[in-house]
């Protein structure tokens, strides 16, 4: 069944519609009354309007933001011709200036600016109301009964945008008394509407790149502002309100012009200095002066900071000591308790490479609250884009799916605001070449290809949208080194890492390569399938589950590389490890030779199987089952045939290396740390404070190294976890 109405899908656009009208009638006049008016709008639709001989638009403008300017300046607001046309000319100049440039573009702005010169084309802007209304009168030069035109209303305004890009409402009218009113209606508004003078459109020539007059020496001047920015206008003086205790730092203050201009061009950045510069202080610093360019004081922006739990207190003593105001702390696992994203402006996320992973639910709901519109609106009455700030130190440590989803929480995939317009074709070539990549054999020919992977990432995305500066930085330019020394700020050197290497025996060297091979080869090491479970049911049990072989395999990975760090880590935390396996491993053999096998990921099921407590198990799953949907009671029949020969595979390795591990007693590791400490390591002429910091990714290889090395007389020691 046909309609009038159609939405800018598919073919089905504004621009179409205009076209087809041009096209199949004999158009003499064309009218358009919108809320507001884009050049690049215009230039799209010139070539088919050109075919009329008087051409109208009328447009209104935003009269509720001068109401407001006229009450900050204390004046009554009244209807002023002058005005009226300079607020309609900044708008255009500002669009033109924003558009992204082409030549096409350009000759037809040009064409625009000589069509309301030479009277081709009558603008005129209505002074006293806001229009929020869309109509486009399309009339023949002779009225006549069979239908001498069309009306065309809805949502769409003169925008490239509105044209064809954007999804909207609209319908098309034929009948003549439709036409009649919408043209009497248009007459009236147009009488009261101011016209555009011709010397406000010269001006339009005259202060946008569209005039060609200047000397080589000017261009040169305004690459250095449309490339810099503001970033030119440094001012030491012009962050003032420092609280006591903190210092005026040059490289801080450039960071803050830096990416407060990032932050509204981009719509978001990455603050990515390197650790110990004031990644904190600079991201306040900008999110205060954000606060107070972004409508204050009629409109009070407010800010989300999303940190991990350890950088809680840290954000919170920040924020408190700079004053700034309407902020909220919430910790990256409480981001479901943000009920109204919209009721925020700017989005801090420190260590940001935290959310990279757009399966993850964590990434899902901070995307929902970085792409979700703000209270405030636009100049032209749309909801305000947010503002993202990513905090992190390394933002290209990632694979490249990782960074474009980072990217996406500010930048939209196919229309970015960067040189790189298209960023999903961008990356999914990316993507393609790295996982390409990962079945080249020759390693040589991997890093080279991943270096120029990251170096087109780097250059095309990563540059136009960080600010960085590392400590080689502040030494090598000028500025910051003589400020630095001048406010009496020392930043230690740090050499890079050293290998200590230890010796193993043939026997114990023999074993731990035989271990390696077990935790990683794919054919004849361990299946993990005691951690594969609900990815080995059948799909009739299967589908009670979200994403199960996904979720089975990352936990069999997981467990993969828990094992390998462990035995890096030290082989009392492997041997533990080792023995949790075989412990879990066997108690789900048990089950399965009792024909009932527990999915209960929220008790301890293999502590009751082992303990030989299955009534007590059983019992817990009766009482808990109601309110958790993860459990789940199967039968041997349940699962796939590969299941338990997996199992037992990997029942007999592990049952291998416990043995072959139990009965080694000798930790060369630990001989030949203690033998550093004993030596160099305090050495007072590289450790002037007699203090030594060891980090261990395992709290029990911390907690063997602390009574070790106290049996071998070193007391003063203090052990942290967390």
């Amino acid at each position: 069944m046909s309609t009038k109405f159609f939405t800018n899908q598919d073919e089905n656009t504004l621009l179409n519609k205009i076209e087809g009208i041009f096209k199949h009638r004999n158009i003499f006049y064309f009218d358009a009354l919108v809320g507001y008016f884009r050049a690049s709008g215009y230039f799209r639709v010139r070539q088919f309007i050109d075919k009329a001989s008087k051409i109208r638009i009328l447009v209104g403008i935003n009269v509720d933001q001068l109401i407001v300017r006229a009450q900050k300046e204390g004046l009554q607001f009244g209807v002023d011709v002058i005005t009226t046309q300079e607020e309609f000319l900044k708008d255009l100049k500002k669009n033109i200036q924003d558009a992204e440039y082409s030549k096409p573009v350009e000759d037809g702005m040009l064409q625009m600016i000589q069509d309301i010169i030479s009277k081709k084309v009558e603008i005129r802007v209505h002074p006293s109301q806001n229009i929020h209304a869309k109509v486009y009168i399309f009339r023949e030069q002779v009225k006549h009964e069979h239908g001498y035109g069309a009306v065309i209303t809805g949502s769409s305004n003169l925008t490239e945008a509105g044209l064809a890009r954007n999804f909207e409402f609209n319908v098309e009218l034929r009948e003549n008394a439709d036409i009649d009113f919408a043209t009497e209606t248009f007459d009236r508004l147009w009488s009261e509407g101011v016209p555009v003078a011709n010397q406000f459109v010269e001006k339009l020539k005259k202060e946008t790149y569209l005039n060609d007059e200047f000397t080589p020496f000017e261009i040169y001047m305004k690459f250095l502002i449309e490339f810099f920015g503001k970033s030119i206008e440094f001012d030491p003086e012009s962050i003032t309100d420092l609280p006591k205790e903190f210092k005026r730092l040059s490289y801080q203050i450039d960071a803050v012009n830096d990416g407060f201009n990032k932050l509204m061009k981009h719509n978001g950045f990455f603050l990515a200095d390197v650790v110990g510069l004031g990644k904190t202080i600079v991201a306040t610093l900008i999110a205060k002066k954000f606060f107070y360019s972004n409508g204050f004081p009629t409109y009070r922006s407010r800010i989300l900071v999303v940190v991990p739990p350890a950088l809680e207190d840290n954000w919170e003593r920040t924020i408190r000591l700079f004053n700034l105001d309407n902020c909220r702390i919430i910790t990256n696992g409480s981001l479901h308790k943000v009920r109204t994203p919209e009721d925020f402006d700017l989005i801090i996320v420190d260590e940001a490479h935290k959310f990279r992973t757009d399966t993850a639910e964590m990434y899902n709901l901070l995307q929902k609250i970085c792409k979700s519109p703000t209270r405030k609106q636009t100049l032209y009455g749309e909801p305000d884009r947010k503002k993202v700030m990513l905090v992190s130190a390394t933002p290209l440590n990632n694979r490249p799916e990782d960074i474009a989803n980072q990217v996406y929480l500010f930048q939209d995939a196919k229309d970015s605001t960067i040189e790189v317009s298209n960023l999903q074709h961008f990356f999914r070539q990316q993507i393609d070449r790295y996982k390409k990549s990962r079945h080249e054999k020759d390693l040589g020919k991997v890093r080279e290809e991943v270096k120029l992977i990251y170096e087109q990432i780097r250059k095309k995305v990563l540059e136009p949208l960080t600010v960085r500066r590392t400590r080689t930085d502040l030494r090598e330019n000028e500025s910051y080194a003589k400020d630095i020394k001048e406010q009496g700020i020392v930043f230690p050197a740090v050499e890079k890492p050293r290998k200590i290497l230890y010796p193993l025996d043939s026997d114990l060297e023999k074993l731990y390569d035989n271990t390696i091979h077990c935790l990683s080869h794919p054919t004849e090491g361990f299946t993990y399938n005691r951690y594969r479970a609900i990815g080995l049911l059948k799909p009739h049990k299967k589908a009670k589950y979200k994403s199960p072989d996904l979720i089975a395999g990352q936990l069999a990975r997981i467990m993969k590389t828990l094992l390998v760090k462990r035995i890096d880590s030290s082989f009392f935390a492997f041997k533990r490890s080792l023995g949790r396996f075989k412990r879990a491993n066997e108690a789900m053999i048990k089950m399965f030779e009792k024909g009932a096998i527990y999915i209960a990921p929220n008790l301890k099921v293999t502590d009751f199987i082992m303990d030989d407590k299955e009534d007590e198990l059983i019992e817990a799953i009766s009482v808990t089952s109601s309110t958790d949907p993860t459990i789940e009671v199967c039968a041997p029949d349940d699962f796939e045939p590969s299941f338990l020969p997996g199992l037992q595979n990997d029942q007999r390795l592990l049952e291998d290396l416990v043995e072959k591990w139990g009965k080694v007693s000798q930790d060369p590791k630990l001989d030949e740390f203690v033998s550093r400490l004993n030596g160099e390591l305090f050495d007072p002429a590289i450790n002037r404070d007699q203090r030594l910091v060891v980090f261990s990714e395992s709290k029990e290889t911390a907690e063997y190294l602390e009574g070790e090395l106290r049996k071998k007389g070193f007391t003063r020691i203090v052990t942290v976890d967390s």
